[in-house]
């Protein structure tokens, strides 16, 4: 995603509310946004509003943008702009806008990129705002507006003793120029009274009380309720069924047969054949929908419906769990089709070196699996089409819905609703584009709610993967060779959705000798982007694969890290693949510091632990976020687990915006990647996946969670990052060498409890 920026052609757009308010909203002048768009350019992208309602009372209402999917950005941008405007955050309402990319930039949950992208064009309009307000207090009371200060909300003129509170003068800002951007002058830190302080949201006694808030929730007037039976193989299609049957059930409305290639009422099919190599957001799937007065009479004609699938191409042996690990155990011990880096001369690095290290790592797809399933509700009336969604990513929900009802985008109007969980599933939008669809053919309100096996089977995984890794040491123990033959899912030198590695992912920029080799084998199923796509496994193969690289030069696991980490070379030419780990933004110092810092929490090599009770280490750069985590863990003889405490060690900038929603999310993240690490599978036969509920993909219980998770900040001289997905990939790794530092045992295979481990 492309980052644009705000700069001096920025403007306030400026309304007069009735009732003597005024609302407030950033954006970008035309002519700006046109500079620059050649012939044939694409369309510029939306400029970021944000708007600020001051009512007559003084009460401020702060709109929030982006999708709330659990990560409390409804909170923490708001509070951006809340902080610069100086304003009283009792008085503060928030309100969620609806997704509207004529007014707003970067309506998007995904990337941990809010934080990063929104930390200097929140502030400036909160900034600007107050600058307004003073500038009216000073020509109301006739005083230069340089002595004119502000206070939680309030206007004050020290020496003549008099304030009032912003209502008093909103309305007259509809009149004024608003200040140039280059003109404002941020807040000092030190003054922060919102930003850096514990806020909880604004409705958080709703959330603790249940009260109806999420997608799920949805009731409108007249609204039935849809269900939609899909083939078990990606791009199956109805061959008979007893649809006649399922009519005449209690409480079914309608039975529509839907085939992608020829819907009814014009559109055209977002779903790609191949969505292997395609890795878009396929959108509308063939199947069976049924439209009944309550979802569970939906869900119960569901269970009577008879049919007989034209499963395609991909209904084949060779499609299946055991056979890609087979195959990928071929390919990794053959010729590597692709290159997609090579530094230096690794063969005659491994050649000379003092000591050779293998090992070969395996993990497997897993779910997405948020607690609420997808669900979208839709209405279509009079050829415009009204959604309400928990999409991640609104703008490409909107284009399905349009593409499959056969309307333009501006005759959608989607509203952005909380989510309960996304982690990446809701970046793709197919449950919008099937719920717009449903309601079309319905021509009433429709709202469509997966089950629990309809989100396990229906997803967009995340990729498995193989890789074989060489590494070599010199006589000191110094790392001289890195070579990683890497076999993923794709076709030729193309990868399904989030299974590529970077040409740059550590330890790239510190071994002079370095290779990373990529082959790729078909797949049936869809990939999509989890929680720190990518790093949420690479971080376990390879900090894994140090330590292994550690213990053969006879090194603690932190000093050897440390040691690679101030072996930096000058960065040969950009190759082909992408930025990873060891990209141009990494800053090796950063890590370092987390690294000496969670070692120093910890305790690092200086406590006496008990027998089959050891300390594991693991670290990781993604999405501008450096992260370093140590676990102490128990391991019995029986190999049942009790993860006893993690520290986690976290630069994510100069600033914690809300300090105890960072401290949560990084909690978070770890029972997350615990719950990945030990029995999340996604299975595979003839196509099809075969694992449907939590079951057979846990998550983590209160009980198996650790006693304490240890949350500890490096602040340094850089602006704010994002911290949902970066601080997720370390615990991998660092449970699994604790597990060989308990028992000697070496962990190189996804999930632990294929190798007869369970938690205690």
């Amino acid at each position: 995603m492309k980052k644009n920026t705000m700069n001096r052609r920025s403007f306030l757009h400026i309304t007069g509310l009735a009732g003597g308010g005024v609302l407030i909203g950033l954006g970008f002048k035309s002519t700006a946004l046109a500079q620059g768009q050649g012939k044939g350019a694409p369309p510029p992208p939306p400029a970021p509003v944000n708007y600020v309602k001051i009512a007559a009372d003084g009460t401020v209402t702060i709109m929030a943008k982006n999708p709330e999917v659990g990560q409390a950005i409804r909170t923490m941008l708001p509070m951006l702009i809340a902080e610069e405007l100086d304003a009283d955050w009792k008085n503060v309402k928030i309100e969620q806008t609806d997704f509207d990319d004529s007014k707003y930039q970067g309506q998007i949950a995904g990337g941990s990129t809010a934080t990063p992208t929104n930390w200097i064009p929140m502030r400036q309009v909160g900034a600007a705002t107050r600058v307004m307000l003073v500038n009216a207090a000073a020509q109301k009371w006739g005083v230069p507006a340089d002595q004119v200060t502000t206070d939680a909300g309030k206007l004050i003129h020290a020496s003549s003793n008099r304030s009032m509170h912003y209502g008093e003068v909103a309305s007259s800002l509809a009149s004024m120029q608003p200040p140039a951007f280059n003109t404002l002058k941020m807040k000092d830190p030190k003054d922060y009274k919102i930003v850096g302080v514990n806020q909880k949201p604004k409705e958080w006694a709703d959330l603790l009380q249940g009260k109806p808030m999420f997608g799920i929730d949805m009731q409108l007037p007249g609204m039935l309720y849809a269900s939609f039976e899909k083939c078990g193989v990606f791009g199956g299609k109805v061959a008979s069924s007893n649809v006649e049957d399922i009519k005449k059930l209690p409480g079914v409305k309608h039975v529509f047969v839907i085939d992608r290639d020829k819907l009814e009422g014009g559109g055209t099919a977002a779903a790609a054949e191949n969505n292997n190599v395609i890795n878009g957001d396929p959108g509308l799937e063939s199947g069976i929908a049924i439209v009944a007065d309550t979802w569970y009479q939906a869900q119960q004609a569901r269970k009577q419906l008879k049919v007989t699938w034209d499963e395609g191409k991909w209904a084949k042996p060779e499609q299946s769990s055991d056979a890609y690990a087979k195959n990928a155990a071929v390919l990794g011990a053959g010729k590597p089709a692709n290159t997609i880096r090579s530094d230096g001369d690794v063969d005659k690095a491994l050649a000379g070196a003092a000591k050779v290290v293998e090992g070969n790592y395996s993990y497997p797809f897993i779910s997405h699996a948020p607690l609420e399933p997808q669900n979208c509700t839709a209405h279509w009336q009079g050829g415009k089409l009204e959604l309400w969604t928990n999409s991640q990513i609104p703008a490409n929900g909107r284009r399905l819905a349009a593409e499959v009802c056969g309307i333009p985008q501006t005759a959608v109007t989607q509203h952005m609703v909380r989510a309960g969980g996304g982690f990446g599933r809701r970046l793709t939008n197919d449950y919008v584009a099937e719920a717009a669809y449903i309601s079309k053919l319905a021509n009433v309100p429709v709202k469509l709610v997966w089950s629990r096996e309809d989100d396990m089977q229906h997803d967009y995984y995340r990729p498995g993967g193989f890789q074989f890794l060489k590494g070599g040491l010199d006589a000191s123990g110094k790392l001289v060779a890195w070579r990683n033959h890497f076999v993923t899912f794709g076709e030729g030198n193309r990868t399904t959705s989030a299974a590529a590695m970077g040409a740059t992912e550590w330890p790239q920029p510190f071994v002079e000798n370095f290779q990373i080799l990529m082959t790729a084998q078909n797949l049936a199923i869809r990939t999509g982007s989890l929680r720190a796509p990518s790093s949420n496994v690479f971080a376990f193969v390879i900090q894994s694969f140090i330590d292994e690289l550690a213990h053969a030069a006879g090194k603690d696991p932190v000093v050897f890290r440390r040691e690679i980490l101030a072996n930096a070379k000058p960065a040969p030419p950009p190759a082909a693949g992408g930025g990873g780990f060891g990209g141009p933004q990494f800053n090796a110092q950063r890590m370092r510091d987390v690294l000496d810092l969670v070692a120093e929490k910890s305790g690092w090599g200086k406590k006496n632990l008990p027998k089959g009770t050891a300390m594991g280490v693991g670290f990781h750069f993604s999405h501008q976020g450096y992260f370093a985590e140590v676990a102490e863990v128990s391991v019995t003889a029986q190999n049942k687990i009790k993860v006893n405490k993690v520290w986690v060690g976290g630069d994510i900038g100069s600033t914690i915006i809300n300090p105890q929603a960072a401290e949560n999310m990084a909690q978070g993240a770890i029972i997350d990647g615990m719950g990945a690490l030990m029995g999340q599978e996604i299975l595979v036969q003839n196509g099809k996946v075969m694992t449907t509920n939590f079951h057979q993909h846990p998550l983590l219980r209160l009980t198996q969670a650790p006693a304490e998770i240890e949350v500890h900040w490096n602040k340094t001289n850089n602006n704010p990052t994002g911290i949902g997905e970066p601080s997720m990939p370390p615990i991998l790794p660092a449970i699994a060498n604790a597990i060989f530092a308990a028992t000697g045992k070496r962990v190189r295979s996804l999930p632990l409890s294929k190798s007869g481990y369970s938690w205690a």
